[in-house]
This record gives C-alpha cells, sequence and structure tokens, in this order.
C-alpha cells in the first residue's frame, strides 16, 4: 500500500496521470453481530471525483466516516498518501466532511460560520477575512454574511456547509448525502455548482448518494455498494451499459430484465440466465426511420401506458407475452401513441447484455 500507484481519469476534464491517495484494504465494520462492511477494498486518486451508490444501509455513509476518521474499522487498514493513518483522529487528517444535516451553529452567522474552522487553526486576521471572503464568493452567498443560519433556505445553510469545509483547504472532501433534503431544482443547480468547484480547486472529492442521477452525472469514477460490498466499479458509462449483475441493473436504471424464455421468444440467444435490455435500446419502428444495422426484426407490441417525462416519453409496452419499458425521444406530439396502440419494435442487439449467473 506504501507504493503509491497512477491512474489516468478520462472523466475530470483534462486526462491527466494522478497518484493514489486513499487506499482501504480488507475493512471490515461490525456493530455486536451486524456486519455492515464486509472486506472491502478501495482506492482513490488524487482530484478524483468519487462516488459510493447504493441503497439506505448498504454501508456507504459508514465507509465515509471510515475514511474521515470518525469510526475505526473492525478489521483492516486505512493509507492516506501511503501512510497507515487508522489511529488517526478525525480533527489530524487532511479531510473535511459536509454532512447531510448541515451541522451549522445557530449562534454563529455565515461569516462566523465559515470562519470557524480557521480560527481553530490559528491563523491571522487579515487571512480569516481573506479566504471567508473568497469561500463565500465561491458558493454564492454574497451579501449573507451577516445573517443566521435559521434566516437562510435550505440550499443556502447546504452552501455555508460546503463554504466551510473549503475554506480550511482540506486535500479530501466528503460529502455524505448533502444534497438530499432540498427540492429538485436546488439539488439540481448544486450538485453541478460542486461539480464546478471540485474541478476548478482540483479536490479529492468522495460523494456519497443513493441517487442514480446525482451518481451518474457527478462522477468521474463509481463505486455501486450492496449489503456491505462493492459489487460494481467504474465509470458511469460503464455501470450504466455493462451492469454486472441484477442488482446492478436494477438499482442504476430502468433495465428490463429478461429470463432467456422471454429473451428466445423475441430475439435468438445462446447463454442462460437474465438480459439486461435497456429502454433506450428498443425502438418503436416508424415509416422512413434509420436505425441500427444491428437491430432485430421488427417484433409486434401494443402500446400499454406511456408518461411524459420532459423531452423523453416511456411507454410500457406488451411485446410478445413480455411487458416493456421503452424510451423514445419527444421530438412531436405525433410520437405520443395512445394505450392499445398496435407498433413494432426493434431491439438493439449489440446492447443487450446478458448478466452473470
Amino acid at each position: 500500500p506504501r507504493e503509491l500507484t497512477s491512474c489516468k481519469l478520462k472523466g475530470n476534464g483534462g486526462g491527466y496521470m494522478s497518484k493514489e491517495l486513499i487506499r482501504l484494504v480488507d475493512c471490515t465494520m461490525a456493530f455486536d453481530d451486524e456486519v455492515v462492511l464486509d472486506n472491502i477494498t478501495l482506492n482513490i486518486h488524487d482530484k478524483e471525483f468519487l462516488t459510493l451508490l447504493g441503497p439506505s444501509g448498504c454501508g456507504k455513509t459508514t465507509t465515509l466516516r471510515i475514511i474521515g476518521g470518525f469510526q475505526t474499522p473492525t478489521a483492516g487498514d486505512v493509507f492516506f498518501d501511503g501512510v497507515r493513518i487508522n489511529a488517526v483522529p478525525a480533527h489530524k487528517r487532511a479531510i473535511n466532511t459536509v454532512f447531510q444535516r448541515y451541522a451549522l451553529f445557530p449562534h454563529l452567522n455565515v461569516f462566523e460560520n465559515i470562519a470557524f474552522g480557521l480560527k481553530m487553526q490559528g491563523l491571522a486576521k487579515s487571512e480569516i477575512l481573506h479566504r471567508v471572503a473568497q469561500a463565500i464568493r465561491t458558493v454564492e452567498l454574497t451579501n449573507n454574511e451577516k445573517k443566521y443560519p435559521n434566516q437562510l433556505s435550505g440550499g443556502q445553510r447546504q452552501r455555508v456547509a460546503l463554504a466551510r469545509a473549503l475554506v480550511v483547504k482540506p486535500r479530501i472532501l466528503l460529502l455524505d448525502e448533502p444534497l438530499s433534503a432540498l427540492d429538485a431544482r436546488i439539488r439540481r443547480n448544486l450538485r453541478d455548482e460542486i461539480r464546478s468547484i471540485q474541478r476548478e480547486m482540483q479536490l479529492t472529492t468522495i460523494f456519497v448518494t443513493h441517487d442514480q442521477e446525482e451518481a451518474m452525472t457527478m462522477s468521474d469514477r463509481i463505486f455501486l455498494m450492496n449489503k456491505g460490498q462493492f459489487v460494481q466499479t467504474g465509470t458511469p458509462e460503464e455501470v450504466y451499459v455493462s451492469p454486472a449483475s441484477e442488482f446492478a441493473a436494477r438499482f442504476i436504471g430502468s433495465y428490463n430484465l429478461l429470463s432467456k424464455e422471454q429473451a428466445s421468444t423475441i430475439f435468438d440467444v445462446q447463454d442462460k440466465g437474465l438480459y439486461a435490455v435497456r429502454p433506450e435500446s428498443i425502438y418503436v419502428q416508424e415509416e422512413g426511420g434509420i436505425y441500427p444495422s444491428t437491430c432485430s426484426s421488427p417484433v409486434p407490441g401494443t402500446v400499454i401506458s406511456h408518461q411524459l417525462l420532459g423531452n423523453v416519453i416511456r411507454y410500457r409496452i406488451a411485446a410478445l407475452g413480455t411487458e416493456l419499458t421503452v424510451d423514445v425521444m419527444n421530438r412531436s406530439s405525433s410520437r405520443l401513441y395512445a394505450p392499445q396502440t398496435a407498433v413494432r419494435l426493434l431491439f438493439n442487439l449489440a446492447e443487450i447484455r446478458p448478466l452473470a449467473h
């Protein structure tokens, strides 16, 4: 573990070579008789935005707390920059954490909350003023310096928590579901700002979420977790396009999961087990339409229902005894097929994935 490795991160806006900064080796965490983490190994590279993704109770927050020094693993080792840090307390690690519930001091205003960590470091007043002002500009809280937490919106309070973490210039930033309590519009805006700040500051960031869209749009790499283990790792594209298991396919997207019997009725298959078919890999055939050469022969189907999801129309379509989810780009009202409409479906065979048995 003391021999640092390098990795090319394609998604981080430059394709630079990056050394390994954090490594967890064979970490297990148990509370009484309950195993929360089961012998996991994890590596995180400098300047990387890595997301721990999974359902509630899968162990992602426990993993984050071990990295931050808030919990010590029952077994295994934690390395920072090649040095074992199991016994190093949280306040002595060059790591800062933004929690879901903000944890702001209610009796301190915005400026004072952000400045708190700098004062604990004993910095000069002029340096504190400069760095707090810079942090406030970064998270777009100008003219809110004298307000107290109870005078701020949820999105503003989360910005204060983020600024307080950034102002001390940590080597690593940990984000524990910081957006989950916010409404959808603020959540989208703030996640874009977090990613922009991370890139600008070239800050190694570990983000915990159960939201697949957040993970897909923000991450260089995703570690998908279930029942205390990593079940798949890779870039967002790799995890989405090539799910490693039934769990991954169900959790990452709205995959159609077909048994061998269902799949063989619709298109030729050789392997046993399940087949994963993305909703956008099925086309509703239209007159004059141009489709990939890897498509199947047309399959008759009947529309059951549809949902309008902005730029996408999501259909439930019955085809040869199987109900399928089919996504179609919403380009015109003429593409909105009513229930009971007869259609013909094409399957892009190049994008159909057999899942591990």
